[in-house]
């Protein structure tokens, strides 16, 4: 397994695969960085694994940060309960915040892209106390996703497959139909066509080929519907970076205007000519507006 990770980011500083405890579930997490250097969590979303911020990795060590990176439940080599319920949001973000004490930690810097976004949004307004800084990367905040659910009918329409994610079983078998390709062309056909080659598609399919890995990635959707969150508060306190790709494919831009409204202590980088997976296409531009984030929390 480490040997896998190895490959994978190609970078000389000390990285680890390991497994960590967070309550109910045990999460495979990759760590690199000093153990003593300040904390950061980079939190994947669908249908990636920790895979997806291996290029944002090295930067952050190399600038002096601790990094975890979890395959978050139900993805890739973490644990895979077999409820709905275990997916809840609130469940999620309690794994973030029991993964960081596994650092001797109380809180730390919180990065989430797409469904990870959305943990990272759960948990700073859950618990405010274990964020140190956010950096949100094309995913709506909760309160304004619920806003333009109900009074923009783009949002409505290209949110489609959320609606679809809650039927049983045929998603699965749509999903797992020829190799995944389902999965591949929602990757492929929401990016540039150059971004994920074949190698890194290798690697996807592995993830979502595990046992119970499918289904548990659909089950997120399928806890949000039907025990949506009920959050403490909507506004983030902690300094907040919200970086929006405009050509994403299944969030309106008017996700990340409404998003940064609720951070009075915020920042919002717009990137014209880039879509969803911001940081495969434009990943030093990511890292580079990380790390002034960070220097300047």
């Amino acid at each position: 397994m480490e040997t896998d990770v190895h490959r994978a980011v190609d970078w000389s500083a000390g990285v680890e695969s390991t497994v960590r405890s967070v309550g109910d579930v045990r999460l495979h997490v990759v760590a690199a960085g000093d153990e003593d250097d300040p904390l950061v969590v980079l939190l994947h979303g669908f249908p990636e694994f920790w895979y997806g911020w291996r290029s944002q990795i090295d930067p952050l060590v190399d600038a002096g940060f601790r990094v975890l990176v979890p395959d978050q439940r139900g993805y890739n080599l973490s644990e895979k309960p077999e409820s709905i319920r275990a997916f809840r949001t609130r469940e999620l973000s309690r794994d973030v915040a029991n993964l960081i004490a596994t650092e001797g930690r109380d809180a730390a810097h919180v990065v989430g892209h797409d469904w990870g976004g959305a943990v990272a949004w759960d948990l700073a307004l859950r618990r405010p106390e274990a964020v140190d800084t956010l950096a949100i990367v094309n995913a709506p905040h909760p309160a304004v996703h619920r806003q333009l659910l109900a009074s923009d009918p783009e949002q409505l329409l290209r949110s489609w497959y959320v609606f679809f994610f809650q039927l049983p079983v045929l998603p699965e078998l749509l999903c797992r139909a020829d190799d995944f390709r389902f999965l591949e062309r929602g990757m492929r056909g929401l990016a540039n066509p150059r971004i994920f080659g074949d190698e890194e598609l290798a690697r996807y399919r592995r993830s979502w080929h595990r046992e119970g890995a499918l289904t548990a990635m659909l089950n997120w959707y399928r806890a949000a519907a039907r025990y949506p969150p009920d959050l403490p508060r909507n506004r983030v306190d902690a300094p907040t970076l919200v970086v929006w790709g405009e050509d994403d494919r299944a969030l309106v831009p008017a996700q990340a205007v409404g998003a940064r409204q609720h951070c009075p202590n915020g920042r919002l980088e717009m990137l014209p000519g880039v879509s969803h997976w911001v940081q495969h296409e434009v990943p030093e531009r990511l890292s580079g507006l990380l790390l002034e984030h960070l220097d300047a929390s």
